[in-house]
């Protein structure tokens, strides 16, 4: 049923194989395997795509009140267990829409947790997930996935951002080698390497030591130095951000231990999905 409501959610195959982070053809059998017990097809499939046939819509909604009891009983069951607290590690903007609309959902599917919440610096993009700190995380990629579940949940355009006297902040778009002459934030020594090459463009930086995003901020508004950020955040008057055109998008992700078997952190994921794609 999770590999049905996958593909019925994604309507691609080889998106929802890699969401439920497995290949594509066990997926493909598991469908058509499913379809023979029904005894009708749940997908119509074409060069242009997939879509749910009116069984497949039918199932989709069964399935789903299906996997929401499952997921209570487990819930349930590690309440009587003891395992009533989640801890999630939030790195980024904590007034981002997606994580309202996801804090208000899982309150509302689990009333009875106790919510932790561990607010973290740039340093640590996984925000402690390794060091048992926090059960799940609710970052941005890229970093190290050795060991670890990702999921993502949206992509972001990402922009350069500038003080608004500068001469570039009248640019409506902008590309990464028109700042190759610009002094850059950095991450401390030890930051994960991928993440600190995403926010550098991809390439080495001179420029001041930051941890968090405030600082950031102020090390474009005293010293005039450049850094990247994902496009639709509230900046001070004295900031701008410019779109840049050759960056890959910013990956908003939940993301936990593999082979955790938390249901609460199953459960998180799945109204993590449903948050930030609304």
């Amino acid at each position: 049923m999770r590999y049905f409501v996958a593909v019925a959610e994604e309507l691609h195959f080889g998106r929802a194989a890699t969401r439920l982070h497995m290949s594509q053809p066990p997926l493909s059998r598991a469908i058509k395997q499913l379809e023979a017990e029904v005894g009708a097809l749940l997908f119509t499939r074409s060069p242009a795509g997939v879509a749910l046939t009116p069984v497949g819509t039918v199932l989709l909604d069964e399935a789903r009140a299906l996997l929401d009891h499952a997921d209570r009983v487990r819930v349930r069951v590690c309440a009587a267990a003891g395992a009533t607290t989640l801890t999630v590690g939030l790195l980024g903007d904590g007034t981002d829409p997606g994580v309202t609309r996801l804090a208000d959902a899982y309150r509302r599917r689990h009333p009875g947790i106790d919510i932790r919440i561990r607010d973290t610096d740039l340093t640590d993009p996984t925000c402690g997930l390794r060091a048992g700190l926090v059960d799940v995380a609710l970052t941005r990629a890229p970093f190290d996935e050795t060991a670890l579940t990702v999921r993502t949940l949206r992509a972001d355009p990402v922009g350069v951002v500038l003080r608004a006297d500068d001469p570039l902040a009248r640019c409506e778009r902008l590309r990464l080698a028109e700042l190759s002459d610009r002094r850059w934030f950095q991450f401390p020594q030890g930051t994960d390497p991928s993440w600190q090459s995403y926010w550098n463009g991809g390439r080495p930086r001179e420029g001041p030591v930051v941890r968090a995003v405030q600082e950031c901020l102020q090390a474009v508004l005293w010293n005039g130095t450049v850094g990247l950020a994902p496009l639709g955040h509230d900046l001070p008057a004295e900031l701008t951000v410019v779109p840049l055109v050759d960056m890959a998008p910013s990956r908003v992700v939940a993301v936990w231990n593999e082979g955790d078997a938390n249901p609460l952190i199953r459960s998180f994921a799945e109204i993590a999905t449903a948050a930030y794609h609304h």
